[in-house]
């Protein structure tokens, strides 16, 4: 597998891709490990029955992780730098779901070498975060 992602001359209006997430007891686990985020709504089910959910939800930011492994990996890819990302979390995601994330290409900037990519996560077909990212894509010769 080729490290080099999409070079940013190669890149148009429109394009996307899809990336699918499985979203695991052990990832909210491991997610929770990493970044300290020990909130009881995502790791105590007895907690979690008593909320708005009434099950576990996973941490938002791990459907933000999603996106920045599209970034990272698939669009643009390899040897792109995230700049910015926004995101509104729009439904919980529970255990056992499925992220779809897809990404697409709103506006280039040529002069700056920058790309704006509009990013959905969904489950089951409905937006559960959605944002948008500024990236800067590697560039040919450089």
């Amino acid at each position: 597998m080729s490290k080099q992602g999409v070079y940013f001359e190669d890149m148009t209006i429109g394009q996307s891709a899809e990336m699918r997430f499985p979203v695991t007891e052990a990832a909210v686990i491991q997610f929770a490990e990493v970044s300290g985020d020990d909130n009881p709504v995502h790791l105590d089910e007895a907690y979690a029955k008593t909320t708005q959910f009434g099950t576990r939800i996973a941490h938002g930011m791990l459907s933000g992780a999603f996106i920045s492994a599209m970034m990272g990996t698939k669009l643009p890819g390899y040897g792109s730098i995230y700049l910015s990302q926004s995101l509104r979390f729009r439904r919980p995601v529970k255990i056992g779901d499925e992220v779809v994330v897809t990404a697409k290409v709103t506006a280039l900037d040529a002069e700056k070498g920058r790309a704006t990519i509009e990013t959905i996560c969904s489950v089951d077909g409905k937006t559960v975060v959605e944002g948008e990212a500024l990236i800067m894509p590697p560039r040919k010769g450089a």
